[in-house]
């Protein structure tokens, strides 16, 4: 939605500043329907409606997260995914930086066109290899995995900063998230969306010219803007990563969910009674969602007041006071995010 609003192909009523997930999904089915080509043969157009179809069977995902999996041979090289159908029906570019240097020998032989899923079997296997030039091979693969495991490599960005045109909007896949990049004057962009940055009004991107995630923050003219308050954007990180696991935690417990059985939908239904059928399991999900969310909010909180140091801990008067408008800035979250 990001790269769509900034490429002005949707547009939002005026001094908008909170929208709710559902008005998100709306717009871009709006927009995915409004998108159908005019002009095309009776192929493409079949084409076209059957990834339209497809694309509208995994919607429901975009509220919590799309299953991608990169391959380690090209910027812009993932594995097959019905999810990937909503980036070309969009015809967004989707990107990664995750490669393997091609100078390195036995790590293109030990990485080889395997996916990360397909890497990850491999390395079991080898591990349990008798052979030892598998073995060897296994554990080439795994040093790889671990000493990239911010999943960005310099090989991987040089190829991005080659890859991606001039002032181009792109999606950059890395570590489970979606951004919105950009290019602009040669250097690589991404839009700047952590909630610790909030109350930034001026801080719209941050350079991506290392693997380390230390970039430059900048205005929306791409000049210098450093955060007027660190320890704020600290915390709102910090706050970011917590949600991030709890999201990860959801993502698990998804594939266990039950899926809408396509095959039982009576052949014939009208557009409206599909539309009805898959809001309501998009209801449905994420009221199951949220639930998980609080119950693996609540462990998270567990965990971390057990492993609280005694030394920073303050009344429980001062504790009370701190934890009520944080539970009504959560409850807020849950119903709209904010367009930044």
């Amino acid at each position: 939605m990001n790269v769509l609003l900034l490429a002005w192909k949707i547009k939002l009523p005026p001094m908008m500043e909170i929208i709710t997930a559902e008005q998100l999904m709306e717009y871009l089915g709006d927009y995915i329907l409004d998108a159908k080509p005019k002009e095309i043969s009776e192929i493409q157009r079949l084409n076209y409606e059957q990834n339209m179809s497809d694309a509208m069977a995994i919607l429901h995902k975009l509220q919590t997260g799309l299953d991608v999996n990169v391959k380690f041979t090209g910027v812009r090289v993932f594995e097959y995914t019905p999810e990937c159908i909503v980036f070309d029906l969009l015809d967004i570019p989707l990107y990664h930086g995750w490669l393997v240097d091609p100078q390195v020998a036995d790590i293109v032989k030990a990485v080889g066109n395997c996916s990360y899923n397909q890497l990850v079997e491999k390395i079991i296997s080898c591990k349990q290899s008798e052979n030892s030039e598998l073995v060897s091979e296994g554990f080439v693969a795994e040093q790889f995995l671990n000493n990239t495991a911010t999943q960005l490599t310099y090989h991987g960005l040089c190829e991005l900063t080659s890859a991606v045109q001039e002032g181009e909007l792109c999606v950059f896949f890395r570590n489970n998230h979606f951004s919105t990049m950009t290019k602009y004057k040669g250097q690589l962009y991404l839009l700047v969306t952590d909630q610790g940055f909030l109350t930034e009004e001026k801080v719209v991107w941050e350079s991506l010219h290392n693997v380390d995630g230390d970039g430059n923050f900048c205005d929306s003219e791409f000049h210098l803007r450093p955060p007027s308050d660190p320890e704020t954007v600290y915390r709102g990180q910090q706050d970011q990563i917590d949600q991030d696991y709890l999201m990860a935690l959801s993502l698990q417990q998804e594939q266990q969910n039950q899926e809408i059985n396509w095959e039982q939908i009576p052949e014939g239904i009208s557009d409206l009674e599909l539309a009805k059928k898959l809001q309501e399991e998009e209801d449905r999900r994420a009221s199951q969602y949220y639930q998980e969310q609080e119950q693996a909010a609540a462990q998270v909180q567990q965990v971390q007041g057990a492993a609280s140091p005694a030394s920073t801990r303050q009344s429980g008067s001062n504790e009370r006071k701190r934890k009520e408008p944080r539970e009504k800035e959560r409850e807020k979250e849950k119903n709209s995010c904010v367009l930044l």
